[in-house]
């Protein structure tokens, strides 16, 4: 009886420990699910944005590919360096 006693204790802790550690891993990927809805979001909006508003086009032209208006004239500074 002792020795089914302790079977059980034992088999009774590695079921425990193991039920734990699944827990664990199933609140670490429902928060990397919420995160990935966030940013599914996020870029769903970014492309309504792209599909329906010009003036956001243009401001990405403009900041990432330095395009500019047909008779605007540009000013571009040096850079100061880090001091």
């Amino acid at each position: 009886m002792v020795v089914l006693a302790v079977g059980l204790a034992v088999f009774g802790v590695k079921e425990s420990v193991r039920g734990w550690q699944m827990r664990r891993d199933m609140h670490a990927v429902e928060r990397e699910v919420q995160t990935l809805r966030a940013k599914q979001a996020e870029l769903t909006r970014t492309v309504d944005r792209l599909r329906n508003d010009p003036l956001y086009i243009e401001k990405l032209a403009r900041e990432e590919m330095g395009m500019v208006r047909e008779g605007e004239t540009v000013l571009k500074f040096p850079s100061q360096p880090a001091r």
